[in-house]
């Protein structure tokens, strides 16, 4: 039998009205505060670390190492500016979870979940800390998160979610669709797990332009448009070159995420996908009184092809996720950031789920690239005999799991001994993604089998059973 929840969605006429005034900006980048640009490199400096991108995972080393060591020199390279990337065109879910929910990390690290579900409750408690010491203005709200099934099959999956949290020590409640209306009124819920404390909503520009504020205090020198062309090992350490100058510093961190990183090993392990989102204008009283919504949580429904939706601090909502888009050769680029026939899924898409705010506008749309990997959790390693460390590959949940990224990867580059570096999850790689020319048809091929298996009630094919075997995965 096949299931389509959003088989309702409004006519093209009424899309068309929806996505008229939508400009292709990102909402969280098109807002006051944006810092300027930091002076690109030029010339040779030294450092005693230098970080390769300025994103999330750039930004808390930079962060991290220099209030660990306030006499460590440190100089943080970017290819644009800082939060141009997926730090500043996410949905700004700062999660506690470390292994892109706590099903996946069940599934790869049954033996160490406990330790991870302990060290990304720390790590949450840590960076809400952060924000209210250094005063950084992003709108912070511990909500938590509700992830609501839009099928039958979806509520049968989050009933077992629900003893699989509490079994680990996790506060979940699980919600009939009645109760689950109640917190947002939609008329596809079937049912609701409603984890109230280990999700903060936030701005996610603000935060990562914050943390540059937070770090340029403490002495941290930042270059924006210096994208870097080579590492090379020297006598001195490692000595980072770009297109106007060279930095050579003890050690490195990189930090590039999607984007193309000086270190091959990265390319093997990391996919780049697109996501796009849309934001709506902001809702009147009487439009969010017909959504209830009170808590402010996060959302997100339980497909395999999912969405993540929530209410930003002026009151418009953010919708986002579905679709994940491959380009052949591991391309990025703006020229990819925007699909017509994504954009107009997503709009349907959202008027299905609530019917009552036709007739509201879409102002934003965009999309950015996002780095996968084939366990869906950040992947680490050294290169330049243990030099240089990195970390990449956070798919969805970065924007708290990036700091605990951070982390590890500073221990790797001082050759430090931890807790972090001892887990499982940091010393085994994931299962690497095939090279060009098979890397774009075992993608499309798996994102068919995804689309299949949710038509079919949520049963896995042949195909995505063989991947179950190996640990590997390609999620939306």
């Amino acid at each position: 039998m096949t299931t389509d929840p959003f088989a309702g969605r409004p006519s093209d006429a009424i899309i068309d009205t929806a996505l008229a005034d939508a400009a292709p900006s990102v909402l969280w980048l098109d807002q006051p505060g944006r810092p300027a640009a930091a002076l690109p490199l030029v010339g040779p400096t030294t450092t005693d670390l230098v970080i390769v991108g300025g994103g999330f995972t750039g930004l808390w080393a930079a962060l991290c190492a220099v209030e660990a060591d306030p006499g460590r020199s440190i100089v943080v390279l970017e290819a644009g500016e800082t939060a141009i990337g997926a730090s500043g065109r996410n949905g700004g879910f700062c999660d506690a979870s470390l292994t892109h929910g706590l099903e996946n990390g069940v599934a790869h690290w049954p033996d160490e979940i406990d330790d991870l579900v302990r060290m990304g409750d720390e790590n949450l408690d840590v960076i809400v800390a952060t924000i209210e010491r250094h005063g950084i203005d992003c709108g912070a709200e511990r909500t938590g998160e509700l992830n609501v099934a839009v099928t039958d099959w979806q509520a049968d999956d989050l009933s077992e979610s629900v003893d699989v949290h509490r079994s680990h020590g996790i506060d979940a409640t699980l919600l009939d669709d009645t109760a689950t209306r109640a917190h947002v009124d939609s008329p596809l819920y079937r049912a609701g797990l409603l984890v109230a404390d280990r999700t903060v909503m936030l701005d996610p520009a603000r935060l990562a332009w914050g943390l540059r504020a937070a770090g340029e205090r403490s002495g941290v020198r930042f270059h924006d448009n210096s994208t870097v062309r080579a590492l090379r090992r020297t006598a001195q350490g490692i000595e980072a070159t770009t297109d106007h100058g060279t930095v050579t510093a003890e050690r490195a961190v990189v930090a590039t995420n999607a984007f193309r990183p000086p270190v091959r090993a990265i390319r093997r392990s990391v996919a780049p996908v697109y996501d796009h989102v849309l934001a709506t204008e902001p809702l009147s009283p009487a439009q969010k009184a017909t959504l209830g919504w009170t808590g402010r949580q996060g959302l997100s429904d339980v497909g395999h092809q999912f969405h993540y939706y929530r209410l930003t601090p002026d009151d418009r909502i953010l919708w986002g996720g579905w679709d994940a888009l491959y380009h052949f050769g591991n391309r990025v680029g703006p020229e990819y950031e925007h699909s017509e026939p994504t954009t107009r899924t997503l709009a349907g898409h959202f008027l299905a789920t609530f019917p009552q705010l036709e007739g509201v506008r879409f102002t934003h749309r965009w999309g950015g690239p996002i780095a996968t990997t084939s366990r869906f959790t950040c992947a680490w390693g050294t290169s330049h005999r243990g030099r240089v460390a990195w970390a990449a590959g956070y798919t969805g949940l970065g924007v708290g799991a990036s700091r605990f990224g951070a982390q590890v990867a500073l221990d790797l580059a001082d050759g430090v001994t931890s807790e972090r570096t001892g887990l499982e999850m940091v010393r085994r790689s994931p299962f690497p993604f095939p090279p060009e020319p098979l890397r774009w048809p075992a993608i499309q091929v798996t994102r068919r089998a995804i689309q299949k298996c949710d038509r079919r009630g949520g049963r896995r094919g042949p195909w995505l059973s063989l991947l179950d075997r190996f640990g590997i995965g390609f999620d939306s």
